[in-house]
């Protein structure tokens, strides 16, 4: 790693302290992320035990909590440093790196677009994967449940879909009390209870479907899912376009200051 210092440097302050402000609030908030994954995952025991990652059919809601802080703590740590240091090799880091970012999520907004059926049946696979794992990480279920309870749906397309869960399989061989039941955030909630009924899904799918609509959703998630992106389009586009306009920021204040940087070492030079 090389350092440059220069007798009578022309570098903008402006965005030098504007590029080193902009970056501090992603390294914060990548220590903030790191912290709080390595926190659940001690408490899961997976710090002494990482099988319990490796073993996990789904997807434990921490790693992405960790691959995001990792993530914004490495270009945080690259855009200060390399803006204080005037380092030409950590900001180029950065900027190829957010460059790269942005572009992977261009490339995946117009596939979604343009491929719905093989985005659909990936999404319905990676449902089905995690209420297999359902009863094996508690943060997968609390998030299932979220999804389920917030979107008023039950499984992937429709409750059968819990079919996939060793507890929840309907199949003589199951003893579990849950057989044949669904979660309890599958359930239309009662507005005379206050304490949330976590049996209220019991052997629900015994009875006859006609019997099912007083009870739980019968709507599955990706049907949801579906029916909301439309409901609040202004809304994912809104976050996507604030999103893409920081990164834009980010690369332009990196590339100003590289080029000033550059400038500066070549009128040395001479």
């Amino acid at each position: 790693m090389h350092y440059y210092r220069y007798s009578n440097a022309e570098v903008s302050c402006w965005y030098k302290y504007l590029l080193f402000s902009y970056n501090i609030v992603f390294w914060l908030a990548g220590m903030a992320f790191l912290a709080a994954g390595l926190w659940a995952w001690s408490e899961k025991g997976v710090l002494s035990d990482l099988t319990k990652v490796t073993g996990l059919h789904g997807l434990d809601p921490v790693v992405l909590v960790l691959v995001v802080g990792v993530v914004m703590f490495t270009l945080g740590f690259a855009g200060c440093v390399g803006a204080l240091r005037e380092n030409i090799c950590l900001l180029k880091f950065f900027c190829g790196t957010i460059v790269f970012i942005f572009l992977l999520e261009l490339a995946v907004a117009v596939l979604a677009v343009l491929f719905q059926d093989w985005v659909r049946d990936k999404v319905k696979e990676f449902f089905e994967n995690n209420i297999k794992s359902y009863r094996d990480d508690i943060d997968l279920q609390n998030l299932i449940d979220s999804l389920q309870r917030i979107n008023q749906c039950c499984g992937a397309q429709g409750p059968d879909d819990w079919d996939f869960n060793i507890y929840f399989n309907c199949s003589s061989e199951s003893k579990s009390r849950e057989k044949c039941g669904v979660p309890f955030s599958c359930c239309v909630p009662d507005p005379a209870q206050k304490v949330v009924n976590t049996q209220c899904g019991y052997d629900v799918r015994k009875k006859s479907k006609s019997q099912w609509d007083d009870q739980i959703f019968i709507k599955g998630c990706i049907l949801a899912l579906e029916a909301w992106l439309p409901r609040n389009i202004y809304v994912v586009a809104g976050v996507f376009i604030a999103i893409s306009l920081l990164q834009i920021f980010g690369i332009f204040l990196a590339r100003t200051l590289i080029s000033d940087i550059e400038a500066v070492k070549a009128g040395n030079a001479f």
